[in-house]
């Protein structure tokens, strides 16, 4: 039976970042669920780097089905978790229910990949205290506030704690994402 991995995300997520873990896991021969505050189908947005923009912009992505709700996630049942950035992350570490699945995992030591916006998730359940991450580097400050050690680099592992700046670092993101769960959670 293959591992599972659980991906948490919701309306105004990233959409690369969303689909590219779920059929890159997928293709490893992980079981992927995803996770949203409730069964729905979810609006992704795509964002963008554009020319004369001070900041990157977004636009209507793709849809896509949520298998469970947060309030039906069992972390005990999954092997690893990845949390994709875009904006979903900003009002999703507000949920208690994910608060609780996000804090379960870090409490198990269970890989924990996490892209963008996606730590302000995890700087909200403490799990980012003393560690070593990057984020999207408009975060910078929020992940010194939330005491990790910021660095601007396309992947940073630290333990199994795996984070990527944006969806242009996804090779490196998942590649060392795929080496800590080899070892931690093989596909049988």
């Amino acid at each position: 039976m293959a591992a599972k991995i659980l991906l948490v995300t919701g309306d105004a997520a990233e959409s690369l970042e969303v689909l590219y873990p779920y059929q890159r896991l997928r293709e490893e021969g992980y079981e992927v669920h995803i996770a949203a505050p409730s069964r729905k189908t979810l609006r992704l947005v795509v964002h963008d780097f554009e020319e004369g923009f001070d900041t990157y912009t977004e636009k209507p992505g793709y849809t896509l089905p949520a298998d469970l709700a947060f309030s039906e996630v069992d972390p005990g049942r999954y092997a690893a978790l990845v949390i994709p950035g875009g904006r979903a992350p900003e009002y999703l570490r507000n949920d208690p229910e994910l608060r609780k699945i996000c804090k379960a995992f870090f409490d198990a030591d269970k890989p924990v990949a996490q892209i963008c916006h996606g730590p302000l998730l995890t700087a909200a359940v403490g799990g980012l205290s003393g560690r070593r991450v990057t984020a999207y580097p408009a975060l910078e400050p929020d992940m010194q506030a939330a005491g990790a050690e910021y660095q601007d680099a396309e992947v940073v592992v630290d333990g199994t704690l795996i984070s990527s700046r944006a969806w242009p670092d996804h090779p490196a993101w998942m590649r060392e994402f795929l080496a800590v769960l080899r070892v931690k959670a093989p596909v049988v």
